[in-house]
């Protein structure tokens, strides 16, 4: 098996880095779908650019790979425990060469183990068959989606959906009700996996193995085929559009099972999957670990590119920010307006703001820009590089972000997905506003973040750590001002009546 490491780890590396091509088809349909010259369609666009600067240069679609998940076959016989081995190290030097985010906390103590292995990390899978080759398949799904997964037991009552009983438009109901409540914290648009029945353990597994379908499937059992059918057409009419911000693309993909259940049990579990829904996999040589073929993808075939213009499309209007902010200037904001940011920012997600709530800043922080981010870094002699580092899901930031706000003096917020009533109150109070980045366009802002400045607090880990970055044109939307307006809570409002009218409409 002498090649089995090189072959894993090169298979990690396209995961991340290069997205399949049937999402590349499902993200070029959205584009095309999408209304111009709207906050939707910027969003895509920025979506496109950082999709082909990823595969150009090999980095992290998004700063957030997950737990990798590998679902392995092999031949009766094969050495499983040898396979087990080949994957860590080939996921420690995937984590090494700055292709995987070091993911792996320790529970108890919180310890990153900087090298993505641990207890039950990564997960692995093993399946005999009785094909002569060894197949593996890998997912990796990020934080942010996977704190959008939900379960459902049936019969409930569903908010603005009413009652959902024990049948397939129940089922439907739970579905057009997962994508509603992902809004743009689970990165849309979308794909959900699903499974109807089995127990709420192995429920969410056959779920998640629901997303190693292509987009482009069809179910073969019809009943199914025609629910995905109708979760697709009706979830786009919902209007959560890219990132929450309202538009027509909010899902890409509906993958169904059924499995069987218990008669006191109908459980309906939900993996939601972000836009940057990243897997492949390969078949080995059972003999060498060689590479035979790839799945999902035809490493002959040229990557299409899928960015209309380069970046994002600047009109001139723009708002240019340069910490440290005043009160007047970020009370001239107001939602909708479109800033550039340039100068210093701060990485804080949420280790640092547990962090803050009881010892003071290494930093002052006061008029500073805050970013909800865990980047991906490397060590290149003395200094430290920006490889990855698109904005994190805020909401985690909801219990600390009103008392940093207040009490360091901090005036801007950078994040995705938007954050709740506590914050906004703050905001108004104490004049900060919040700044909406495009979610997984990990490689688009790493190349605005020209310089480390320096790092506090790096006994969190990386991706915990404050680091002190050098921005240079950091485009993001204000969804969030300091007059008490919030773009998310007008969404929700409006998506939610959207829900309610197209629920009322549908039938199975």
């Amino acid at each position: 098996m002498e090649f089995l490491k090189s072959s894993l780890i090169e298979l990690i590396t396209q995961t991340a880095t290069n997205l399949p091509p049937d999402v590349r088809a499902a993200m070029g349909l959205a584009m095309a779908n999408e209304t111009p010259n709207t906050q939707a369609s910027q969003a895509l666009s920025i979506i496109a650019t950082n999709i082909d600067m990823a595969a150009d240069d090999s980095g992290p679609i998004c700063q957030d790979t997950g737990m990798p998940t590998f679902d392995v076959h092999t031949p009766v016989g094969t050495n499983q425990l040898l396979i087990k081995k080949a994957i860590k190290e080939a996921v420690a030097e995937a984590t090494k060469r700055g292709k995987l985010r070091p993911n792996s906390v320790d529970s108890l103590t919180g310890t990153n183990s900087g090298d993505n292995l641990g207890i039950e990390t990564p997960v692995i899978h093993f399946e005999q068959w009785e094909k002569d080759e060894i197949e593996v398949k890998l997912i990796l799904k990020g934080g942010g989606c996977e704190n959008k997964n939900i379960q459902y037991s049936l019969p409930a009552t569903l908010d603005h959906l009413g009652y959902a009983g024990r049948d397939l438009a129940g089922v439907k109901k739970c579905l057009l009700h997962a994508v509603w409540q992902a809004q743009g914290q689970g990165c849309a648009p979308g794909a959900l996996g699903v499974c109807i029945g089995s127990d709420r353990g192995h429920g969410y597994l056959l779920a998640k193995y629901q997303l190693f379908r292509t987009l482009d499937d069809t179910n073969p059992v019809p009943e199914l085929a025609q629910l995905e059918q109708e979760v697709m057409d009706e979830a786009n009419q919902i209007g959560v559009g890219p990132m929450g911000f309202g538009g027509k693309s909010s899902l890409i993909g509906c993958k169904v099972m059924a499995a069987n259940r218990l008669p006191a049990s109908f459980f309906v579990s939900v993996a939601y999957e972000c836009w940057a829904f990243r897997r492949l996999g390969v078949r080995l040589d059972a003999n060498s670990g060689a590479i035979t073929q790839w799945l999902y993808r035809d490493p002959e075939r040229p990557v299409e590119k899928m960015a209309k213009a380069e970046g994002f499309p600047l009109t001139g209007r723009e708002v240019v920010l340069t910490a440290p902010l005043t009160e007047a200037q970020v009370r001239s904001l107001k939602v909708g307006d479109i800033v550039l940011i340039r100068g210093e920012m701060y990485t804080g997600r949420d280790a640092i703001h547990a962090h803050l709530m009881h010892h003071a800043p290494p930093v002052d922080l006061n008029g500073a820009i805050l970013y909800h981010c865990g980047p991906v870094m490397m060590k290149q002699g003395d200094e430290w590089v920006v490889k990855a580092a698109g904005p994190t899901t805020s909401i985690r930031e909801e219990p600390y972000q009103g008392y940093v706000i207040k009490t360091y003096g901090v005036r801007a917020v950078v994040g995705k997905g938007g954050m709740g009533a506590k914050t906004l109150a703050a905001m108004k109070e104490h004049g900060a506003v919040y700044l909406h980045g495009i979610g997984g366009a990990a490689q688009f802002y790493a190349r605005t973040l020209k310089k480390v400045l320096g790092v506090n607090l790096m006994e969190f880990g990386i991706p915990e750590a404050m680091w002190h970055l050098q921005a240079e044109d950091f485009a993001a939307i204000v969804t969030m001002d300091a007059h008490g307006n919030s773009l998310h809570a007008d969404v929700l409002k409006e998506t939610g009546e959207q829900l309610a009218e197209v629920g009322a409409g549908s039938s199975h």
